[in-house]
């Protein structure tokens, strides 16, 4: 009887143990989504900011704000002074961040999406707009953004290499654009003469870097000056 009633107790500990077994089928969670990308809402692109709070005689405060992004817990803002070209990141866990700016100054800005969950994230469009300060007839062109070649980049087997540029101007004024290349930096020499269209063709050896940048100019004799970026050609 003894061996009997083990022989059960061991049968119906087998049953209750395999009660649960799902045949290894279990459905694992789903992946984290990545965050979307944010849409900028103000300052407007190519527009003068108006609407800052005056905090001296030199600096406003201006709120940036954007779209909610979807799958987002935090947000960088990078803004980038176009007279300087120095660039600040600010932080925030909403789709705002009120910040101190120069008066009469152009800035680009965009918008970093990140999530706790994932390391990817997603980048807005760039924008550009002038922080208000006195009163103008004329606002200088912003400054040219260098499309091609891109910074860094390694051209193999070419003789000919096509600069692209984009200028923008709040007034729609733009009457021409300087280009300077190089293999020195700051680059000096112009190349042709000035332009109306967004680009040019430039002579390149084998083994070189080469630099160059674009100054814009508008009807009123304002000019701004681009970055300056490097490629080589192998």
């Amino acid at each position: 009887m003894k061996k009997i009633s083990i022989i059960f107790t061991l049968a119906l500990l087998f049953n209750c143990s395999g009660g649960d077994d799902d045949g290894g089928n279990t459905t694992p969670p789903p992946a984290p989504e990545p965050p979307t990308v944010a849409t900028l809402t103000f300052p407007d692109n190519n527009q003068e900011c108006n609407q800052g709070v005056e905090v001296n005689a030199t600096q406003s405060s201006v709120t940036f704000t954007w779209t909610a992004s979807q799958n987002t817990n935090t947000y960088d803002l990078v803004l980038k002074n176009l007279e300087t070209n120095n660039s600040l990141t600010y932080n925030s866990n909403t789709n705002q961040i009120e910040i101190t700016l120069l008066k009469g100054t152009p800035y680009s800005w965009y918008v970093v999406s990140k999530s706790n969950s994932v390391t990817q994230t997603a980048t807005s469009a760039t924008w550009k707009f002038y922080n208000a300060g006195d009163p103008v007839q004329s606002f200088a062109p912003f400054p040219a953004d260098l499309v091609a070649p891109t910074m860094g980049a390694n051209l193999t087997g070419v003789s000919i290499v096509t600069l692209e540029w984009a200028g923008s101007d709040i007034d729609n004024d733009i009457s021409g654009y300087d280009i300077y290349f190089d293999t020195t930096s700051p680059p000096t020499t112009q190349l042709g003469g000035t332009q109306t269209q967004n680009t040019i063709e430039a002579t390149v050896t084998a083994g070189n870097a080469y630099y160059w940048r674009v100054i814009t100019t508008d009807n009123e004799g304002n000019n701004s000056e681009s970055e300056i970026f490097e490629f080589r050609v192998d």
